[in-house]
């Protein structure tokens, strides 16, 4: 791994001044780097992402200590600088590519759009270059599908139109939201698959937005865990899956089957409760009303503790604490 590509630290994005969907929220992506962030839904995984790309809806309003992009600044940068980096050298992958494809035009239309306009490629050049990370991506007789408009297109062969339209100007990160949500099993391991050799091939650094902690443990090299718009733990994967120190990421893993190991007819593992909304000024851990190890100094100031190389949680148990049966 090399420097550090992306940088965000204490990220926070309110709407509307009536909810904290980020709160403090602190990412960095090396070059070459796959950073996973994992969350159950609604914990701010994906508002994290568009705040990078400068993608909020109107009425959103993001602020950070920290917010750059190989040493760019991105938080006062204005729509049209960021434009000539947004699908130049930062990319999207977005979590449902039949909505962010237009129906209206064709998939070779707007992939040589991106060419065209941020390299000045010739129409002949972009179509070239599309053909050739359609057949990249796995997709045959690129020829015919440039020609054809999303509707025609299953939803695994849009999902690869969409990493080869973030590939098109050979961008050095690639943020993928959770891009293989709305696929089939198969379909999904063959996209991870996919995008794990495209990174490892190109050199990308690549932020994936996730919450299968299985598709965390075959690509990641570090994992963030999010809750309630913060980053409750980060670790490298190895050291996150051999020791988990916060009750939360304990109880995620904890909520995954063991083949082998989960008794035929048991239930299975999960978490009471739901991820709250939170208001701005909102004080303490906001995990408390679902821990097993809550007590009262939970609803003050929680403090972020370093509890090996690499590895911190937001949280007020001490390094040494192993889970159940340790005392608070």
């Amino acid at each position: 791994m090399s420097a550090a590509l992306l940088e965000v630290e204490n990220l926070r994005v309110e709407f509307g001044g009536r909810i904290a969907a980020v709160r403090g929220a602190s990412v960095t992506v090396a070059r070459g780097e796959t950073h996973c962030l994992v969350g159950e839904s609604g914990c701010g995984k994906s508002v994290t992402a568009l705040a990078v790309m400068s993608l909020l809806a109107r009425g959103a309003r993001r602020s950070a200590d920290r917010l750059a992009f190989d040493g760019i600044d991105l938080r006062d940068m204005g729509e049209t600088a960021m434009s000539r980096l947004r699908g130049h050298r930062m990319a999207m992958i977005f979590q449902e590519p039949m909505t962010s494809l237009n129906p209206a035009y064709t998939v070779g239309s707007q992939m040589t759009e991106v060419l065209r306009r941020h390299k000045g490629a010739t129409r002949a050049a972009a179509t070239d270059r599309a053909a050739e990370l359609l057949g990249r991506v796995g997709i045959t007789a690129p020829g015919l599908r440039l020609g054809q408009f999303p509707h025609q297109l299953s939803g695994g062969l849009r999902q690869r139109v969409m990493i080869a339209m973030a590939l098109m100007c050979d961008p050095e990160l690639l943020v993928a939201d959770e891009p293989t949500t709305a696929l089939d099993v198969t379909v999904q391991a063959q996209i991870l698959r996919l995008l794990a050799t495209l990174q490892r091939d190109l050199g990308l650094g690549l932020l994936l937005i996730t919450h299968d902690l299985g598709v965390v443990a075959r690509v990641a090299h570090r994992v963030s865990v999010m809750y309630a718009g913060e980053v409750v733990e980060s670790a490298p994967t190895a050291e996150l899956f051999a020791a988990p120190r916060h009750p939360y990421t304990r109880g995620l893993l904890d909520c995954v089957p063991v083949p082998g190991k989960v008794a035929r007819n048991a239930p299975l593992g999960s978490i009471p409760g739901v991820v709250p909304r939170i208001a701005p000024g909102f004080a303490g851990c906001a995990f408390r009303d679902r821990c097993g190890q809550v007590n009262a100094s939970c609803a003050g100031i929680i403090p972020r503790r370093t509890v090996g190389a690499g590895h911190a949680m937001l949280c007020r148990l001490e390094p040494g604490w192993t889970g159940a049966g340790a005392t608070p």
